[in-house]
């Protein structure tokens, strides 16, 4: 268990997502290799979300084309759902705060066993799928450089006292349990200081490295990436909220509120996309 992955290329072309709302995006055109770190940044509000979600199956699109692997969105989100999974997603991925990491490890590796592998995993002896699970487990934790021994009750630690970062590796190791070929991750740099974002970000790369294509969200895209604008695609929504423009001689406590006015935004893309999926239809 472990290893490098064989990630899957993934294409967009003039694509768009109408919801009640209006348009969450629009006209998002890129290509990307398999085994890329793709970023899709922009403001608050302008689709980031919606637009993770159509590129791994989860909502379908309105206008435009998108290939994964060779699958056609929308009409193979299915195919594309069994080969991608998504981290940090709020209102998707949210974790039970009072349940431990241990335990949250432990159910997804029995869903991912139950629902996600082959007839004849099921029909393995009980010692060797115990055996198979801790090394999907082992594994996930590293590519997501989560060490459970520094946590604060190690596997018992529950997830409502882990670190805005413990959280996200967390979550970004739940998701890995399932070896998936394109990984979607929400809210990458969200309220993360310059040292804990660079750490991130040096993570997804690895993660890339190692052959799975991973499709992040952000606010402002490192070098280096397949960089995915939302903030000038499409007439903004009238309802939605801006992000504050940054400016490089605020000062500290600054740019604290502009991430806490962020957060709050969050909130009301989550809103957003949840109206979207309603609309769109997700499956």
């Amino acid at each position: 268990m472990g290893g490098t992955v064989a990630g899957v290329g993934v294409t967009a072309l003039g694509l768009g997502l109408e919801g009640p709302r209006g348009w969450a995006f629009r006209g998002v055109s890129f290509e990307a290799e398999p085994g890329s770190l793709i970023t899709i940044e922009g403001p608050s509000g302008t689709g980031r979300t919606c637009l993770l979600l159509a590129l791994t199956g989860r909502m379908k699109s309105t206008e435009g084309t998108a290939t994964v692997g060779g699958s056609a969105l929308p009409k193979r989100m299915a195919a594309v759902r069994h080969v991608s999974a998504v981290a940090h997603v709020p209102g998707v991925t949210d974790m039970e705060p009072a349940l431990t990491v241990a335990e949250h490890l432990h159910e997804r590796a029995l869903l991912q066993r139950r629902f996600g592998d082959s007839l004849r995993g099921l029909l393995r002896p009980r010692a060797e799928r115990k055996s198979q699970e801790r090394l999907r487990i082992d594994a996930a934790l590293k590519a997501a450089g989560l060490d459970l021994a520094s946590l604060p009750k190690g596997s018992r630690t529950a997830v409502r006292d882990l670190e805005r970062p413990e959280a996200l590796r967390l979550s970004l190791a739940l998701a890995l349990i399932g070896r998936p070929q394109l990984l979607g991750v929400d809210d990458t740099d969200l309220k993360l200081s310059d040292a804990e974002r660079a750490e991130i970000w040096a993570l997804l790369r690895s993660v890339a490295e190692n052959g799975t294509t991973v499709v992040a969200v952000c606010s402002e895209a490192p070098a280096g990436t397949v960089a995915v604008s939302t903030g000038p695609a499409g007439p903004a929504e009238p309802t939605a909220p801006t992000e504050p423009t940054d400016a490089t001689d605020e000062a500290p406590a600054s740019r604290d509120a502009q991430e806490d006015a962020q957060e709050d935004v969050q909130e009301s893309d989550g809103k957003e996309a949840a109206d979207a999926l309603a609309e769109a239809g997700r499956a």
